[in-house]
């Protein structure tokens, strides 16, 4: 394919030779790079889908996925979801690059949370309308979350998976206290009785975390209904050689194939290029071991 010159654009003759003067650019590749995607599902049980998910990509080396998961209990769930997705992402494109990364998303979730909160309380029949939200942005070979809820956030690394959120329920709250075993949990009927939610109340209180990246690291956010009827310990063996679109859909037809009872989303996003900082203190295999401990 030929391409047409501007006027007065200099190039390489018919034989490749530039002009005098005229050097071949040498821009060196971004040094982070990632792949990342998102999927939803209705489940095996349901008709509808209350769960909502996006995607954003502000640039090469900065991007954003959400997961939200509409309070079912409630009339609006869907809507939630929905308007949480949404806002989220218009506030944060809105900001622009120029607020620093965690300000810019803790103000897009809060945003979304106001959002919510006033619809519901104008129209009598979303009066009680609420969702979960984590959101990941990375940015330059970071990650960057604000979570809400019980949706999750994992890390996969080196095959080994670790939960980088915390489940605002309270069941979870009893367990942290040690009133409750991980396996009582997993089961327990208060697993899904939020304790913090978006758009229940004017002003709600946001979990912020930081990470910083390596190479073929793999970030998931999913809802409950991915990780109550799937296994995560199952998680990084599914998605080990897949990119982020197939992985997102691997997970979810493990889950339908068990049988999902309640809706499943995933985003993913799989680390394809990224700075060796973490080799640079200590050593990557020192630094992956106390960061899963």
């Amino acid at each position: 394919m030929s391409v047409a010159k501007e006027e007065g654009q200099t190039g390489p003759d018919e034989k490749g030779r530039l002009p005098p003067g005229d050097t071949p650019s040498t821009a060196a590749p971004s040094a982070f790079a990632f792949d990342m995607a998102v999927f939803s599902h209705p489940g095996t049980e349901r008709g509808d889908n209350e769960d909502s998910c996006v995607s954003h990509r502000e640039s090469d080396e900065c991007g954003l996925v959400a997961v939200a998961d509409g309070v079912s209990s409630y009339d609006g769930g869907e809507v939630a979801s929905q308007r949480a997705t949404e806002v989220l992402v218009r506030s944060f494109k809105e900001q622009g690059p120029g607020v620093a990364t965690m300000k810019r998303l803790v103000r897009a979730v809060q945003q979304a949370n106001i959002e919510i909160y006033d619809t519901a309380v104008v129209v009598p029949q979303l009066r009680r309308m609420c969702t979960t939200l984590t959101a990941l942005v990375l940015d330059r070979g970071e990650a960057v979350a604000a979570h809400v809820g019980d949706s999750r956030l994992y890390l996969i690394r080196e095959g080994q998976i670790l939960q980088l959120t915390k489940d605002h329920t309270l069941a979870a709250e009893r367990a942290s206290l040690g009133l409750m075993s991980k396996e009582r949990l997993r089961n327990h009927p208060d697993r899904c009785v939020l304790t913090r939610s978006v758009g229940r109340e004017l002003i709600v209180g946001v979990d912020r975390i930081t990470r910083e990246l390596v190479q073929d690291d793999v970030l998931i956010v999913c809802s409950d209904g991915l990780y109550n009827s799937l296994d995560e310990t199952e998680f990084p063996r599914i998605v080990e050689t897949l990119d982020a679109s197939a992985g997102c859909h691997a997970l979810i037809d493990a889950a339908n194939t068990i049988g999902a009872f309640d809706n499943v989303t995933a985003a993913m996003v799989r680390v394809t290029r990224a700075p060796a900082k973490l080799e640079q203190t200590g050593g990557l295999g020192n630094r992956v071991r106390r960061w899963f401990r």
